[in-house]
Formats: structure tokens, sequence, C-alpha cells
């Protein structure tokens, strides 16, 4: 496999733990299960693409079989994940009322 299919990969699970654990901490932004990991997983997997971006050390983790970048994907990916499925869920409630 690439190295940018593998990181995607990594990126997008990340964004969808990331998205059901910033769900579980602020009940007030949950979407659902469903909801939760969709919205984490863009968030996820289009964070992660814009770290790899903006960082050139990421980008090649799913080539090079470094630990670090590694976990700075799962970092990026989990992080952006939570961030948009708060953002969605903040927006959907707020909509709500």
């Amino acid at each position: 496999m690439s190295g940018v299919l593998i990181n995607l990969i990594i990126q997008v699970i990340s964004g969808a733990i990331g998205g059901n654990v910033a769900a579980g901490a602020a009940k007030n932004v949950d979407l659902g299960t469903l909801g939760n990991t969709i919205a984490g997983a863009i968030g996820g997997g289009a964070g992660g693409q814009l770290l790899g971006t903006l960082i050139p050390l990421l980008a090649n983790s799913g080539a090079t079989p470094d630990i670090g970048s590694i976990i700075g994907q799962v970092a990026g990916g989990g992080v952006a994940g939570a961030v948009l499925t708060a953002i969605v869920g903040a927006l959907k409630n707020r909509s709500a009322a």
C-alpha cells in the first residue's frame, strides 16, 4: 500500500475515535454514535491531510516505519476529529434551539 493511503487510514480511524471521545466528554455536542463516528472520521481525514501538508515530517509516516510520525498522525487525526465533531454538534444544538 502507498504511504498516503496508510496515512489516511490512520487519520480516519483516529478521527472517528476522537469524535466519539469528544462527544462522550461533552454531552451537549453529542450527535449519536454514528454521527460522532462519521463527523470524527471526516475531520480526522481532512485535518490529518492538512497537518501532513503543514508538517512535512508527518507526510511520509506510512512509507517509513517511524513511530514518532505515526503517533503524530494518530494525534493529529484524533484532535481534528474531535474538533469537527464538537463544531457540528454545537451547530446542530444551536439550530435546534
